[in-house]
């Protein structure tokens, strides 16, 4: 995972900025629902860094465009296209 700095993650995560869709997504037989840049930046780095391994370039892609998009809300539609292609492929939608 690439490094960041921490008030920036503060800030990206706290973000409300809406995604395009909301993801629904099943994890452990628990459902998730991710609508927000905040949301989704919190749901890709909680989950263990070896869980993401495989899926290593795509889940820093979502990260950087959640960044983006938590300063310009005009970029989150590169954002939700970075988290449905790293989901997709994750096997999580």
């Amino acid at each position: 995972m690439s490094h960041t700095d921490p008030a920036l993650s503060r800030d990206v995560s706290a973000s409300e900025t809406p995604l395009r869709t909301t993801f629904r997504i099943k994890l452990n037989g628990q459902t998730a629902s991710i609508g927000t840049v905040g949301q989704a930046f919190r749901f890709i780095t909680s989950l263990n860094a070896i869980e993401w391994m495989e899926f290593r370039a795509l889940h820093e892609e979502a990260l950087r465009s959640l960044q983006h998009a938590a300063d310009n809300a005009m970029l989150t539609v590169q954002a939700t296209n970075a988290l449905r292609t790293l989901f997709v492929r994750a096997k999580l939608l």
